[in-house]
């Protein structure tokens, strides 16, 4: 039952992740990816960090910035850098191979267990993906699939990683730690590759504090919970979620149709989140029966 909560709560994060594009295309300015990821990172760190009034110790220092650059600073400028080059769907679709990193990964610094069924449902996951949001007409620029590859490994390498340095703090005390190094990597490159924002509306206000404090501080609070209570090939698949969110928000809110192919890859994409998970399930002990008497 533990288990059970542990993997709804951390799909969670994901299922949130799914609003980004919806909210960044109707809520934010355009133009500015760089700027947008400081403000989604280092308010909301900052702001946690007020509440945990507590800094990194030692060795965390170096660890907390590597784990900051590879789940936010990193990932982020190269996630914002492939959807700017590559349909949307492209990058989706690259970009789901991470939870295949995952595995090789947690294999390499872990010792985790390689299981056929995981790989499978990451296969599986990728197709999924792909039926939801791969349209045929979509354009392969070769800088934006390197893009989404690296940016791909940059997460799945901050998901083991996450997982092998586990700080004595709580996932809340994590967050605000990696959000706000993330965000101060962040803060240079923003002041010098980009320009100013123009003043911000309403609209680009709740844009940004939904992306900080829901899409950013609750959701990574959650992702890091799970990461701390399961393993990252069981974590991983759920990040199916999020293109499956954004097919049903945008069909929902932005009035987009929904084909049968984006229907068959979201039951596919169900499916391999679940075979993933009875995959990593660890085998039952064998019932010895006591002998008659």
């Amino acid at each position: 039952m533990a288990r059970k909560l542990d993997l709804l709560l951390t799909a969670i994060a994901p299922a949130i992740w799914g609003s980004t594009y919806l909210v960044t295309t109707e809520l934010l300015p355009a133009g500015y990816p760089l700027t947008v990821s400081l403000l989604r990172a280092l308010p909301a760190g900052l702001l946690l960090l007020l509440l945990v009034r507590q800094l990194p110790k030692g060795i965390w220092w170096g660890r907390v910035f590597v784990l900051g650059a590879l789940n936010f600073a990193i990932f982020w400028w190269l996630l914002f850098i492939a959807a700017y080059r590559l349909p949307g769907g492209v990058a989706a679709t690259v970009g789901a191979i991470q939870p295949l990193l995952v595995i090789g990964l947690a294999r390499l610094v872990l010792g985790s267990p390689v299981r056929a069924v995981s790989i499978a449902a990451a296969i599986a996951g990728i197709g999924g993906v792909a039926l939801l949001i791969l349209t045929p007409q979509a354009a392969l620029d070769p800088i934006g699939i390197a893009a989404g590859l690296a940016c791909a490994v940059s997460m799945a390498a901050g998901t083991v990683l996450s997982r092998r340095w586990q700080p004595p703090v709580s996932p809340l005390t994590v967050t605000a730690w990696q959000l706000t190094a993330g965000g101060l990597l962040l803060l240079p490159a923003a002041l010098w590759l980009e320009p100013a924002l123009p003043v911000p509306s309403i609209a680009n206000l709740l844009g940004f504090a939904w992306l900080g404090l829901v899409g950013a501080a609750l959701t990574y609070i959650l992702w890091f919970r799970g990461l701390a209570r399961l393993e990252p090939a069981v974590v991983s698949p759920l990040g199916f979620l999020s293109p499956m969110t954004a097919v049903i928000l945008g069909w929902s809110v932005l009035g987009q149709s929904l084909s049968p192919a984006q229907l068959a890859g979201g039951v596919v994409v169900l499916a391999s989140v679940w075979l993933s998970q009875r995959g990593a399930q660890p085998a039952r002990p064998p019932v010895v029966l006591a002998p008659a008497r």
